[in-house]
């Protein structure tokens, strides 16, 4: 089966393999790095599929992701959990894995809500709670070996970019990976959602958390950063408000704040060369044209100049706020 041209007829033949069947509404969801589409079953309502990017993620590596929902679901976390089979969760059709799972209705999260924001903060705690845990034995832990070292072997290799641009750009990356790599000392790693941010909670009588593609072991700070936006007094304020939440569950360690600067720019770096890395599938230039432009790239200058200072400032610090 070709993952690169999922036609309907593949997609309902995949999912009858296991008993499920497409009445209605197959439609492609906003997904780039696997191939996902909901659809309407009549008995069990509306569903979600994934099939997942061959060469990813290993049959071992998804099982955790897998396990990992379950168990943070019968902990009262607020997650949508796959659907079981007879021969368990994840599913293979053609050489493809994929997965079911009931379609979780709500909003969207609202980032400068601060009931909202307290109220994810307590759900990341009681997240945290099971994924401190709990081991992951086959999924890589969040470090400058991969969001740094290869990133930049990847933008070395495939990046288009002006020679120009190069003799720029490069030095200025490798004196923001040795800074950065000087920070990242995390005392602490437990198993994370890792990308937590707007675009992966849903609001439904709570937060509701999605697409658990990227859990890995990290930092607790790793799930709380990317909701703080702003001003440097707009971030404390909503740093104040998750640490009201997550407090009532499970302490914080506040020497994790000086991590936030490095886990940026390791976010930064790491998300051009998935671009790069990605650039022959042909979703990629089709919504993202903007990349590997000669303006993108003096815009990433920018950014890592600016990334570049702020990783030398003080760290946001909960005393200076209260």
């Amino acid at each position: 089966m070709n993952y690169y041209q999922l036609t309907p007829d593949v997609i309902t033949d995949a999912l009858a393999s296991v008993g499920i069947y497409v009445d209605s509404g197959l439609m492609a969801l906003n997904s780039y790095e696997n191939r996902v589409y909901r659809f309407k079953n009549d008995e069990q309502g509306t569903l979600v599929v994934k099939f997942y990017r061959p060469q990813r993620w290993s049959r071992e590596q998804i099982q955790e992701e897998h396990d990992f929902l379950l168990a943070l679901a019968e902990a009262g976390v607020r997650v949508a959990v796959p659907l079981h089979h007879e021969f368990g969760t994840l599913c293979e059709y053609e050489g493809i894995l994929f997965a079911v799972w009931p379609a979780v209705a709500g909003r969207q999260f609202e980032t400068d809500n601060l009931d909202q924001l307290e109220a994810l903060g307590e759900q990341l705690a009681r997240l945290h709670l099971v994924g401190a845990r709990s081991e992951f034995k086959y999924r890589p832990q969040l470090s400058t070996d991969d969001y740094l070292r290869r990133a930049c072997e990847v933008l070395e290799q495939q990046a288009e970019m002006p020679v120009r641009l190069r003799g720029e750009f490069f030095p200025l990356l490798k004196r923001v990976v040795e800074r950065t790599t000087e920070l990242y000392r995390p005392k602490k790693q437990l198993m994370l959602h890792c990308d937590c941010h707007a675009s992966n909670i849903l609001w439904r009588d709570g937060p509701w958390l999605l697409d658990f593609d990227d859990c890995r072991r990290g930092p607790a700070v790793q799930d709380l950063w990317m909701m703080l936006s702003g001003s440097r007094q707009e971030q404390l304020v909503q740093l104040d408000t998750l640490l009201a939440g997550y407090e009532t569950v499970r302490e914080f360690d506040a020497t994790e704040l000086a991590l936030i600067e490095p886990l940026r720019a390791m976010r930064m770096v790491n998300y051009m060369a998935w671009l790069a890395a990605r650039w022959s599938d042909p979703a990629f230039p089709a919504n993202f044209p903007w990349f590997n432009t000669e303006d993108y790239w003096q815009q990433q200058i920018k950014v890592l100049t600016e990334q570049q200072q702020s990783l030398e400032a003080p760290p946001l610090s909960l005393t200076s706020w209260n």
